[in-house]
């Protein structure tokens, strides 16, 4: 008897009015914008221009879900051209069946097309968007559970899936939520990618080629407890040899890739320093133009002030000068305050006499 376990939604999809809602496809959408926005942060942080994530982000992730859904439809054929089945289902997204290989090696393509387009090394941008992918998968693998697929053995464990659905030969029970497992680890690998990165500051397509190591080490071990119908050769799955092949191509470009350009990139995207170097530019000019005109709209109060200033100066010279120049005006014309007197007696009769004495010698 199971005492606990993780229930899986009565279905996958909700109808508002006439258009469906589904739970996988929501769930890939936000894990592409999850991709897109860690991405955006690390790419800016390395030295490049925001939105070139996103830019290129619009040829990659339609490769990628092309490429994701032939990889599926082409590996597991029987169950879209077998006998009793609709090939129309193959384009039917929506109800699940994205591989990973596929969606990785054609979003690359598409990512290369976008990159070429942009002017930046494809190298760099898988780099910086290779934590965000990991975090994409994260989010992605629930909508397994919306849609109960892809889970693993039977089990009574606490945290086992429980799976009510028929469908497809499905048989209900409690089984290993396979979707948990590889969720979490990709969470896991994205911190790990992150962590690498600032420690040995991983270039030149060495951050990518870590997360796909990682990974293709969980997908080995989580592939191996999936139950659902798949390839075998030699007793393995497809998907644990494709795992095993991808990890090893993985870990050599890595080594060879340290040996021959170690270090990071010192540029990512051309003119973006430049354009980055404009800005406060610009910014210190419109500054140094508004304290000018500043400068200038306070100039004729200034000018005015100081005009007065003058005035009032001239105005105290004048009164300076003025005061200096009547005494000297007095002693040239000989007139003083005290002219205004009355005359000294005395000095009238002296004046007198010395008449007299003038008329006594003319007559004389």
């Amino acid at each position: 008897m199971e005492l606990a376990f993780i229930p899986s939604p009565s279905r996958g999809v909700l109808h508002l009015g006439p258009v469906p809602l589904r739970g996988y496809a929501f769930c890939i959408i936000i894990g592409v914008f999850v991709a897109v926005w860690l991405g955006n942060r690390r790419w800016i942080a390395r030295g490049g221009r925001p939105g070139t994530v996103a830019d290129i982000a619009v040829w990659a992730v339609p490769f990628g879900l092309i490429g994701g859904r032939l990889y599926h439809v082409i590996t597991d054929y029987q169950l879209y051209f077998s006998e009793g089945r609709d090939w129309v289902d193959a384009f039917k997204i929506w109800e699940g069946g994205l591989g990973i290989w596929g969606a990785i090696a054609f979003g690359a393509v598409g990512a290369w097309i976008g990159a070429r387009r942009r002017g930046v090394p494809m190298p760099a941008y898988a780099d910086a968007v290779a934590p965000g992918i990991a975090l994409a998968q994260a989010i992605g693998r629930w909508g397994n559970w919306f849609n109960q697929e892809l889970y693993g053995k039977a089990t009574d464990l606490p945290w086992a899936v429980e799976i009510t659905s028929t469908a497809d030969g499905r048989l209900p029970g409690t089984y290993h939520p396979t979707f948990l497992y590889e969720s979490l680890w990709c969470i896991g690998v994205a911190l790990l990618v992150i962590w690498a990165d600032r420690r040995f500051e991983l270039g030149h397509g060495r951050a990518f080629a870590l997360y796909v190591a990682a990974y293709c080490a969980g997908r080995f071990w989580i592939e191996y407890m999936r139950v659902d119908d798949a390839h075998h050769i030699l007793g393995l799955r497809l998907n644990n040899w494709t795992a095993l092949l991808v990890f090893l191509l993985a870990v050599l470009y890595i080594v060879l890739s340290a040996r021959k350009r170690p270090g990071r990139e010192a540029v990512v995207e051309p003119g973006a320093e430049t354009a980055a170097g404009d800005a406060p530019a610009a910014g210190a000019a419109g500054a140094a133009e508004e304290t000018d005109a500043k400068e200038d709209a306070g100039t004729p109060s200034a000018d005015a002030g100081t005009d007065e200033a003058d005035d009032a100066d001239d105005a105290d010279d004048a009164d300076t000068a003025g005061e200096t120049a009547s005494p000297d005006l007095t002693k040239a014309t000989g007139t003083t305050e005290d002219t205004h007197h009355p005359a000294d007696p005395e000095s009238a009769e002296d004046a007198e006499a010395v008449k007299d004495g003038a008329d006594s010698a003319k007559k004389g």
